[in-house]
């Protein structure tokens, strides 16, 4: 007797992944270089992030490179991350990610720039996006060893003997690569050997409630947040 067997993925976790066109990688890389030059003109981001890196540096509207980034690329991959997941549901079940009841902004960007033992330890982020942009990338982190890549991290631990598997994916940097995700997403970034400086952009961003036109009323103050509640001032659009 023939029969018909399927194996179904359930419960996925998504990420988006994406590349930026040529041009906005060399201005997003000649900012790095700038920063790097004079440290002093941007802000130290260290003393709120969880990364033991060498440089960790605040970036914000006074740089066009940032701003067409921005508008050009974080906050539409926000947007598809959103579409693609949220759309599969039916309507009713959509809540405040149905088109119109939202709006993303952009409320943190900083450089981080990555020596030899650097590493960013298991953590993640506030707000509803997080994610990252690699500009310049070692010869020596490559997909031979963990050196310098990217980890994104399951719910539960690997244990291949009761088929808990596919619990951690590791990220090969690549320069003008990048990857948006829920920020309650646990990632890590482990630290290389040899010279050199791997250069990256990370962000967040909040989803802010949004009234649809056709529903007219107050605007509700907050944040719509896949993992907190935490509010942050500032930021641009």
């Amino acid at each position: 007797m023939d029969s018909s067997m399927e194996v179904l993925s359930l419960f996925p976790r998504y990420l988006l992944k994406g590349a930026l066109a040529p041009e906005a990688l060399r201005a997003l890389q000649q900012l790095a270089h700038q920063v790097l030059t004079d440290p002093q003109s941007a802000p130290d981001a260290s003393v709120k992030l969880a990364g033991q890196l060498s440089l960790q540096r605040e970036l914000g509207p006074q740089y066009p490179p940032v701003v067409d980034l921005c508008a050009d690329v974080l906050l539409p991959a926000c947007e598809r991350w959103i579409r693609h997941v949220v759309d599969q549901q039916p309507p009713e079940a959509r809540g405040p990610w149905a088109e119109g009841r939202y709006r993303l902004q952009l409320i943190d960007i900083w450089l981080n720039v990555q020596r030899a033992g650097d590493y960013n330890p298991t953590h993640t982020h506030g707000g509803t996006f997080s994610g990252v942009v690699f500009l310049e990338v070692p010869p020596q982190i490559n997909a031979e060893r963990f050196d310098g890549q990217l980890c994104f991290y399951g719910p539960e631990d690997w244990h291949i003997q009761s088929f808990r598997t596919g619990m951690a994916h590791y990220v090969v940097p690549v320069p003008g690569e990048f990857y948006v995700f829920p920020a309650w997403q646990p990632h890590s970034v482990a630290p290389f050997r040899g010279d050199g400086d791997r250069l990256s952009l990370a962000f967040n961003v909040v989803a802010l409630p949004q009234q649809p036109a056709a529903r007219p009323g107050p605007v509700v103050e907050g944040n719509i947040s896949l993992s907190t509640a935490r509010r942050k001032p500032g930021g641009f659009g």
